[in-house]
């Protein structure tokens, strides 16, 4: 698969093909394009056109000396976008993918058929969302080991063989190590940038996520103007890879019409 050079990196980028709408999925910061396994087969088969990508600093994407870092990731994101001349598009989005999808649907709405954020903190910067946060996600889960933080435990406690193949991509998805600082949305993400959303949006829970619990989602979704929320019951952190065939249908329903 080839790279893609923008400013500031060398984007690893999949184009899994199919006539059909294109949609481009964003990984969460425990995974790369790979992370997609249980997606494309059944997105191309509604003949979706699949595009996925590692982001900055992930993967087999790798940073140049051509611009600033860490940059932003609706900026690569719009640098991938023109390079395969696509108009419009679905844009599918987990944890902390979701941040950089909502920040391009906020820059880009004319470019963004829908979006789905699943199991995503959003970035918001507002006092009272920060407040439950902190409250939600205190060190000691942020200490824990990466699969008992993003894994359901109904999950590791019935799927070994899954879990083993989740934490071969996580362990592989960062041979540089997490960017300092990381990269951040253009602009603030606050609940009055949200709330000029023009674009048709599905927020995905998983009913045992620690890290992005309902109770903090539902703030997000409370914000978006168009918004419809599901939730998963004993899904984690990585619901699209626990539960692949409920979460698949949710989302290909959605997009479908849009």
């Amino acid at each position: 698969m080839p790279y893609v050079e923008l400013p500031g990196v060398d984007l690893w980028y999949k184009d899994i093909g199919g006539s059909g709408t294109p949609t481009i999925f964003l990984h969460a910061a425990s995974g790369t394009c790979d992370s997609w396994v249980y997606q494309l087969p059944a997105f191309t088969a509604q003949n979706y056109r699949c595009v996925t990508y590692d982001r900055r600093y992930w993967g087999l994407s790798r940073d140049n000396a051509t611009g600033d870092q860490p940059g932003h990731v609706s900026d690569d994101l719009h640098g991938l976008v023109e390079h395969l001349g696509l108009d419009r598009f679905h844009l599918v989005a987990t944890a902390a993918g979701g941040i950089g999808a909502l920040d391009y649907a906020l820059e880009h709405p004319e470019r963004v058929r829908s979006l789905v954020v699943a199991n995503t903190i959003a970035g918001i910067q507002d006092a009272a969302y920060l407040e439950v946060q902190h409250r939600l996600r205190p060190p000691e889960i942020q200490g824990l080991p990466v699969e008992l933080r993003e894994l359901g435990a109904s999950y590791r406690g019935t799927d070994p063989e899954g879990t083993s193949r989740w934490i071969a991509i996580e362990r592989a998805s960062r041979p540089g190590g997490p960017p300092d600082p990381p990269q951040a949305p253009r602009r603030p993400m606050t609940y009055a940038r949200l709330e000029t959303m023009q674009v048709p949006v599905l927020v995905l829970m998983g009913g045992a996520d620690i890290l992005s619990p309902p109770a903090m989602m539902k703030l997000l979704a409370d914000h978006l103007p168009q918004c419809r929320s599901e939730t998963m019951p004993e899904a984690g952190h990585a619901a699209f890879w626990e539960q692949p065939e409920t979460w698949n249908s949710l989302v290909l329903e959605f997009i479908g019409q849009h």
